[in-house]
């Protein structure tokens, strides 16, 4: 048995709504799924054009965690210590930051050179942090 990909990665956020305005409104990603399950709203989102990689944008809550777990996990979450991370690529860091400063997005590193590459970093409105890189 060999695995052949990663599909789906998970983060929490506070608002699927919010989340969706700033992962889709903001940063250009496009929703893949969207269902009631009854129990929880599963929400992805995908780079445009990579439906094979989704991003579950998650509330703490159940199924998953019980109202203790879930009030830690958002206490964690606002404070950015929950220590997630997603990394993204773009063609051109600076072209990307420039539009992203434009969008009001809140940078916590701007772009810098790097042995692999020239990188920088965001947050979302929930306290997840994102890198964005131009490979080399």
């Amino acid at each position: 048995m060999t695995m052949n990909a990663i599909s789906r990665s998970q983060i929490y956020v506070l608002d699927q709504d919010e989340a969706l305005d700033f992962y889709v409104g903001k940063l250009g990603l496009e929703i893949h799924t969207d269902a009631d399950l009854g129990f929880m709203r599963w929400l992805t989102v995908n780079i445009p054009g990579d439906r094979q990689r989704e991003i579950l944008l998650e509330k703490p809550g159940p199924p998953a965690l019980d109202p203790a777990t879930a009030e830690q996990v958002r206490e964690l979450l606002t404070k950015g210590a929950l220590g997630g991370y997603l990394f993204m690529t773009t063609d051109d860091a600076y072209k990307t930051h420039e539009d992203l400063v434009a969008k009001g997005v809140d940078i916590t590193d701007e772009p810098e050179e790097r042995p692999y590459g020239i990188d920088f970093g965001i947050r979302d409105p929930f306290g997840n942090r994102i890198r964005i890189g131009q490979m080399f």
